[in-house]
């Protein structure tokens, strides 16, 4: 049984069979949100950054949310292998001690804790992401508007209340309570059309970059908002995954590159909120020039627990971190097959045979 499964857009399989894939032919990498489960993702992206990636010497934009925004700002640091095991090492061994007294920590909490690992993270690093000669990085944070304009105790979840209705009605009307806020490396042009949805975009800098990178993964209810970033209209920042849950954008790759999609499943879902709305889960022209490399659902019920990574672990797990630690070790490290065959795929001559369709 393969571990990985290649699913491709009608542009993106035309364009394998007439010339493969190669590294010169990548123009963006999305990198999606959902927690834990982009660990399983680590060996891809040692391999996609560290060792595939630099046979090519053309620009690449890079655009991610939550996890996806961390893991692709760590692409951008010299010597990602090194970095992304680092990555991987402190995502999978992360403890939060809860004080005498309380049975969990409190979003400010858990959020004073997360701004310290990306300090420590990015610590004097921050110029190599924003610098990095070749990849444009692009992350994704949600804006709150009017009540979702500042978090509060009831004004938070009333207008969460709120975008969730809107949201199931037409996904457009989601942007009269949050928008998406992009912020890039300074110079670079968004990689995707707008006209989706409500959309800013901001310059990252060394003044803002721990901030966005901090909002980009601010799950609502469970770590509070990001308020007031530098160089960014005053408001309450969340997790980008909320407005671009697996980033289904309107990519307009340049030169009809391809737009190649490390993601842990085969639908690449809208929105968070979009979760529950099946018909949402479907391709649409946005990913004619897509690739997505995904684990096969069937490989996925050989890991520990017959899943992969996510963050109920943390409450099943509550009582033994052990345990979670030792689950997604070894989930980390199964996870190689993913790589090693898409190393082989790259290498088949009669490759275009095992793509799906997207």
């Amino acid at each position: 049984m393969k571990a990985l499964r290649i699913y491709a857009g009608p542009a993106a399989r035309q364009h394998i069979e007439q010339h493969g894939l190669r590294p010169q032919d990548v123009r963006t990498i999305p990198g999606a949100a959902g927690g834990p489960k982009g660990l399983i993702l680590g060996p891809l992206d040692r391999f996609i950054f560290g060792r595939w990636l630099t046979q090519s010497s053309q620009p690449v934009d890079l655009v991610g949310a939550s996890i996806g925004a961390w893991r692709l700002a760590t692409a951008c640091l010299s010597d990602p292998e090194a970095a992304f095991g680092r990555f991987e090492h402190d995502y999978v061994r992360q403890q939060f001690e809860v004080p005498p007294g309380q049975k969990r920590l409190s979003p400010h909490q858990l959020s004073e804790r997360f701004a310290e690992s990306l300090d420590t993270f990015y610590g004097g690093r921050i110029g190599e992401v924003l610098g990095h000669s070749r990849y444009r990085l692009h992350v994704v944070t949600s804006r709150g508007r009017h009540i979702l304009g500042r978090e509060g105790r009831a004004r938070t979840p009333v207008g969460y209340l709120g975008a969730f209705a809107s949201n199931s009605l037409h996904r457009k009307s989601l942007g009269a309570w949050l928008e998406r806020c992009v912020f890039s490396t300074p110079g670079a042009a968004l990689p995707f059309g707008t006209t989706d949805f409500r959309t800013r975009q901001h310059a990252l800098s060394e003044a803002n970059f721990n901030r966005v990178l901090q909002a980009s993964c601010s799950i609502p209810f469970l770590l509070a908002a990001v308020h007031d970033i530098p160089g960014a209209p005053r408001g309450a920042y969340w997790d980008g995954g909320i407005t671009d849950y697996h980033l289904h954008l309107d990519y307009q790759p340049a030169d009809e590159g391809i737009v190649l999609y490390p993601h842990f499943q085969q639908a690449v879902v809208p929105g968070w909120l979009d979760k529950g709305l099946r018909w949402r889960h479907k391709s649409t022209r946005f990913l004619d020039r897509m690739v997505v490399l995904a684990p096969n659902p069937d490989w996925v019920k050989t890991l520990p627990h017959g899943k992969l990574p996510d963050r109920k672990d943390f409450i099943r797990f509550a009582n033994d971190a052990q345990a979670r630690i030792s689950a997604w070790g070894q989930a980390t490290r199964e996870a190689t097959r993913l790589s090693d065959e898409f190393e082989a795929w790259l290498g088949d001559d009669g490759r275009s045979r095992d793509i799906l369709p997207l």
